[in-house]
């Protein structure tokens, strides 16, 4: 290879191909964000640019990325530039060429030409075939560039000719499925541009390990930017389909009140003059509240117990599995020992206590296996330290190791919290009453407290009626719809806002919780 220190023409080269590869990884990343806005359909692939169709300019951009990243292989294959290829690009991406030849082959031969099973298998697999031996035999440079840069062509060539075009359509023989070109393009052009830009970084790092780094740091920026922008554009849509049914009746000093928000401060009676979800809202807050002050104190107490007095045998273990397989329990099935178990013994009715029971026992596996990694993550320094000084063992657990635990507690706190607030199994089956929610009035829980000479001395009725959750009520809205509500959807998709900005309130609770004590423990 060309290596010579001396040669002034070669570095000079490898200088000008080092910027050509980032410009080409570059741009495939530009293609993959455009490519995901159109599949979220921020914008849409009829939509021209300068007068010529996107389908077109995708196409063409593709193609252009993939050449050029056919070139990068030849020419380093050929010495013209100085790299440090492998023997092999590896079997990972030799597997993984094969996996993308293979389905290529597979929909053409069996929705193109029509073949049937297992007649469209032996194309597909010759696809495999190839792509494998083009990938881990030849030299790392070809074994990279060549089957990604062949990807990018075939996808460039097929949009550009117009043979997929904004319009195309692909109704898939034997399913009752029809696949459009408004998915199907966007789909075509990420993974072309995932594995350009995965080639072109390989040539930037010059191959061999630095290359691969470089490859690798790529595709997860690429894919955490995916994901990044399906959760954005999963909660942009529920802001802009749920604002106009939070925001209704809405206003600012408005008779005689600073604030006027009916959605979050009516119930949804017939004498409502905006059908609010008030009820819901204070529903679900008992409920998250009840089965954190539950789950909480009886996982951390576990926790503790299995983490600095228990011997590490078959009872932990044993532990361990049990826990990991709660956690891994369907939330129906903890609906259904709720029902079966908990109502008969709270008055044979739907309630609040007993679905606070019910989300505390989800929640309480999540709470011990948090807790007890947090414990054991504090390092053994901490309690040698505490023990060099005389304290006693409790002492040291309570005032060095639980609070150096807490910002990993309360992770998994924050975790569990998200996933009961919306769970809507166990709501229906021990707590939600009735099949238009939310019509009655809020559980009045504080003001309910009743003391008692006999057991057991303090009681709250309100615990036992049954009550309404954001996740029930939007349940019933969508099954049974809501008699006398304007704009039901409208106001469905209010409630799911709504219930979204629980849930984020409780992570930002958690978060800033977590932050607190974690900024305390370093100071």
């Amino acid at each position: 290879m060309a290596t010579e220190p001396g040669n002034v023409l070669v570095r000079d080269a490898t200088t000008g191909y080092e910027r050509l590869a980032a410009a080409t990884a570059g741009l495939s990343g530009a293609l993959f964000a455009v490519a995901l806005a159109a599949l979220l359909e921020i914008v849409r692939i009829t939509d021209p640019v300068a007068g010529i169709p996107m389908v077109a300019v995708l196409g063409g951009l593709v193609t252009l990325t993939g050449l050029a990243v056919i070139g990068f292989g030849l020419a380093s294959r050929w010495d013209y530039i100085a790299t440090a290829p492998q023997e092999s690009a590896g079997i990972v991406a030799a597997v993984a060429f094969t996996g993308i030849w293979f389905c290529g082959g597979g929909l053409v031969a069996s929705q193109t030409l029509g073949l049937s099973w297992p007649l469209w298998l032996v194309p597909a697999v010759a696809a495999g075939a190839v792509a494998f031996a083009g990938t881990a035999l030849p030299r790392e440079d070809i074994g990279s560039t060549a089957p990604a840069g062949a990807v990018a062509v075939l996808v460039g060539a097929s949009l550009l000719t117009g043979f997929i075009g904004s319009t195309w359509s692909w109704p898939l023989d034997g399913f009752n499925a029809t696949l459009f070109a408004d998915v199907v393009v966007p789909f075509l052009v990420m993974t072309s541009a995932l594995v350009t830009g995965w080639a072109a970084a390989k040539t930037y790092g010059g191959y061999g390990a630095r290359g691969r780094h470089v490859g690798a740091y790529v595709l997860i920026y690429l894919v955490v930017l995916a994901i990044l922008a399906v959760l954005v554009g999963l909660i942009l849509f529920v802001v802009l389909k749920g604002a106009p049914g939070l925001f209704r009746g809405f206003g600012l000093l408005t008779d005689g009140a600073l604030i006027r928000w009916p959605f979050l401060t009516n119930g949804a009676g017939l004498l409502a003059d905006v059908k609010g979800i008030f009820p819901a809202i204070v529903g679900t807050v008992w409920l998250v509240v009840g089965a954190v002050l539950v789950a909480v104190p009886t996982g951390v107490g576990a926790a503790v117990f299995l983490a600095e007095y228990a011997e590490e045998g078959r009872f932990t273990q044993v532990v361990e599995v049990a826990t990991n397989g709660l956690w891994s329990t369907p939330s129906i099935v903890f609906g259904l020992f709720g029902a079966a178990f908990l109502i008969p013994r709270f008055g044979n009715q739907k309630s609040i206590v007993a679905g606070q029971l019910t989300l505390g026992f989800m929640l309480l596996p999540l709470v011990l296996i948090t807790s007890r990694e947090a414990l054991l993550a504090v390092p053994d320094e901490y309690r040698d330290a505490s023990a060099a000084l005389g304290v006693s063992r409790w002492q040291t657990i309570r005032s060095v190791v639980l609070p150096a635990a807490i910002p990993g507690v309360t992770t998994g706190v924050i975790l569990g919290v998200g996933r009961i607030a919306g769970e809507t199994a166990p709501i229906l089956l021990t707590t939600g009453g009735g099949v238009l929610p939310g019509k009655g009035r809020a559980a009045a829980v504080l003001g309910s407290f009743q003391l008692s000479a006999s057991p057991p001395f303090v009681s709250n009725p309100a615990l036992l009626d049954a009550s309404s959750a954001l996740p029930y009520q939007l349940f019933a809205l969508i099954t049974a719809g809501l008699g006398g509500v304007p704009n039901p959807e409208q106001f469905a998709w209010g409630v799911a806002l709504t219930l979204l900005l629980v849930v984020l309130s409780f992570y930002a609770i958690g978060i800033a919780t977590r932050y607190y004590f974690r900024s305390k423990l370093h100071q």
